[in-house]
């Protein structure tokens, strides 16, 4: 049941049950999880189903060449960050770049890949924490890969603008995807006949096992070090084009993927207004939502409204201050030194930063002081082009042709994006999932493979000062930012967005609007949103808009005249295209499982009972 007051700000219901909840960015991996929950999986077996449900109904949002980062929480165990991010390979140092003679990282290519994260991480959750046989967990995705499924109208709309660049330069991608000769239409049915022979294949790697373990691990082995890495390894040897226009080849290799695999880290924690908010270490750039919420914490709550002039004046300020201390400071501490995290998240230092806040919008990247330490200063970059401000709504933008033209629709940008699950199940399991990378449009796909790489090493500086530099073995700071609310140090909320620079941007209006003002899920995810793009961006072509926000046009005229008297340079967008929020709950005094997923886009969706 909802009550009267959710209904009238609702579009939907937030589900509310016992036995377990799954909500994602796309109903096929819904689906496909909750029915993994039906069949007695746990939360963990649910979430790996979806996982790779993903890969196929959203290629063009995450891959099997991409990246996966969660939180997961065991029933009555301490949540834990699995990490599935891969680092840089051994030939990536800057002087190779350099003397390729590239000035960045590009953004899309086998030069930008790390080492494969995903598949590796999703196969050690499932191992160390679900139920179920692997053969089991992958029928959702091979009966999708076989049969195939109704391709959405943006996945088609990213073939159609590649489908130039496929044709002249990636001919597997064009094998793949222009099928006839052309884009595929809005909903027609598209198989995945390699990526299908590949799962097959890791299946039977463990039929000589004698345990469910065995053959999980057997399946991994194969992954890292037999027939996928050896082809990627193969693939990547001859030069092909790169964003920048000109032609490289990869230095990924079978040993860089060997060495990998997915593992496991305490999440960084901060107790705000009561509630325990846990994220990823600064090696991605979670911290950036508790830096915010140690900020607005020390405002009463009228400062912190998103529905209100005062509200969002006051988060945008708050968050283009933590943003620039994530360039400033963020990197793998295991690499890159201590981030001085403790200094970053302290009362002292979230005054200081708090005392910075006016009535006026800044435009100035400020990144804070660390005592004995000199902060990073991010290179000149340039302004986004007018025509690409208000567009900032994922993540990398790629191009199809060899020339950088600001309009979208003309010259091929292709704006990437990632995907989210969360799932709960009846026993207190959870799992907040972000999977990204290896969209169809990164690379070329492998032809015997059926997938092409990820490109997360476009987040790294060619600049060895920077605490992001690109260094063998070191993580890429990457976006990818799932969220777990804690009681007494078990999980009670699983939550998560795609969106790059913007996740924990949208994110924080949700916890303001459920743990300030009292909002229901659903009515949290549906309410207005905005962010601030008054930062650089994480990506390829790294531009930023000095005292840029950009707001759903649901927000009144009035609230977007007071933000511009104040400096801001608002943008408005669609009424319902920012942000693809979901999130699954468990009450833990009277057990009740609850759930809620983003309208936008008519694609995310909750399922539960």
């Amino acid at each position: 049941m909802t009550s009267p007051d959710e209904d009238a700000f609702t579009t939907r219901p937030t589900l509310r049950g016992s036995f377990g909840m799954v909500a994602s960015t796309h109903w096929l991996a819904t689906a496909s999880g909750q029915a993994v929950l039906e069949r007695g999986g746990n939360a963990a077996d649910a979430a790996v189903a979806a996982g790779f449900v993903l890969h196929l109904v959203e290629p063009h949002l995450n891959g099997p060449g991409g990246d996966m980062n969660a939180i997961v929480a065991v029933a009555d165990q301490e949540p834990r960050v699995l990490v599935g991010q891969g680092p840089a390979p051994k030939g990536a140092t800057i002087e190779h770049y350099v003397g390729e003679g590239l000035a960045e990282v590009p953004g899309a290519g086998a030069l930008a890949a790390a080492v494969p994260g995903s598949v590796m991480a999703w196969l050690r959750l499932l191992e160390d924490h679900g139920s179920m046989e692997l053969t089991d967990v992958l029928s959702f995705a091979l009966h999708y890969a076989r049969t195939g499924h109704a391709i959405s109208a943006t996945a088609a709309r990213t073939i159609d603008r590649m489908s130039g660049h496929f044709r002249e330069h990636w001919a597997g991608s064009a094998a793949l995807w222009l099928r006839g000769g052309r884009a595929p239409r809005a909903g027609e049915v598209i198989t995945y006949a390699a990526w299908a022979d590949v799962l097959e294949r890791l299946i039977a790697a463990g039929g000589a096992a004698t345990t469910r373990d065995g053959r999980i691990q057997a399946a991994r082995r194969e992954w890292a070090q037999g027939f996928v890495a050896e082809s990627i390894a193969r693939f990547v040897e001859t030069p092909h084009r790169h964003s920048s226009g000109t032609d490289h080849a990869g230095v990924l290799t079978v040993a860089d993927l060997a060495a990998f695999d997915a593992g496991y880290e305490a999440p960084t924690v901060f107790r705000f207004r009561g509630v325990d908010v846990a994220k990823t270490g600064p090696w991605a750039q979670g911290p950036v939502l508790l830096q915010a919420l140690a900020i607005l914490d020390g405002f009463p709550d009228e400062r912190l409204d998103p529905d209100t002039a005062e509200g969002v004046h006051t988060i945008a300020e708050a968050l283009k201050l933590a943003l620039a201390d994530r360039d400033a400071w963020y990197g793998d501490p295991a690499e890159a030194g201590t981030v001085p995290l403790d200094r970053l998240l302290s009362p002292e230092y979230a005054a200081e930063r708090r005392a910075l806040i006016t009535d006026s919008a800044s435009h100035d990247l400020r990144p804070g002081a660390v005592p004995g330490r000199s902060a990073w200063v991010v290179p000149s970059v340039t302004a986004a082009p007018e025509s690409a401000r208000a567009a900032g709504t994922g993540e990398p933008t790629v191009r199809s042709d060899d020339a950088i033209v600001p309009d979208e629709d003309a010259s091929g940008y292709t704006r990437g994006d990632t995907c989210h699950i969360d799932v709960v199940d009846r026993w207190g399991g959870l799992v907040s999932a972000t999977p990204s990378g290896g969209w169809l449009q990164s690379s070329p796909t492998i032809p015997e493979l059926g997938f092409c790489l990820g490109t997360r090493l476009q987040m790294t500086w060619l600049d060895d000062a920077s605490p992001s530099a690109l260094r063998p073995g070191r993580r890429p700071r990457s976006t990818l930012s799932p969220t777990m609310l804690l009681r007494d140090g078990a999980g009670v909320e699983a939550l998560g967005t795609p969106g790059g620079d913007q996740q924990d941007q949208w994110q924080l209006l949700y916890l303001l609007r459920t743990i300030v003002f009292g909002y229901s899920q659903q009515r949290a995810i549906d309410a207005p949103a905005f962010h601030t793009t008054s930062h650089v961006s994480s990506f390829w072509p790294r531009v930023w808009e000095p005292g840029g926000l950009v707001v759903e046009d649901r927000i009144p005229d009035d609230l977007v005249d007071d933000l511009r008297s104040r400096g801001h340079i608002v943008s408005r967008v669609g009424g319902w295209s920012l942000g693809r929020l979901s999130s699954v709950r468990r009450d833990p005094d009277t057990g009740e499982l609850s759930a809620a997923a983003n309208p936008r886009g008519m694609q995310g969706y909750a399922a539960g009972r």
